[in-house]
């Protein structure tokens, strides 16, 4: 269980370059990303203005485990983490 800060830091010390994550939601291009939009936290890939594999959650913490452990298995699927 943690918070969007205690993620922001926990991937900052694991030396997950920014250039494939976005914490602030919206629609960066080809970005792993995690949001807040009317009250509820989603979590997606946004590709092409679209926010794919749409995950949304009622709470920080679940939508922050959720997003930790979806972006190491992506980034490792890619070969871009060991």
């Amino acid at each position: 269980m943690m918070t969007k800060s205690e993620l922001e830091q926990r991937i900052i010390d694991e030396d997950i370059p920014k250039m494939y994550y976005s914490l602030k939601g919206g629609m960066p291009g080809d970005l792993y990303c995690l949001g807040l939009n009317n009250g509820k936290w989603e979590v997606y890939y946004s590709e092409r203005a679209n926010k794919n594999e749409l995950q949304i959650f009622d709470n920080e913490s679940e939508a922050c485990d959720y997003f930790y452990y979806w972006l190491i298995e992506g980034l490792t699927d890619e070969g871009i983490l060991d």
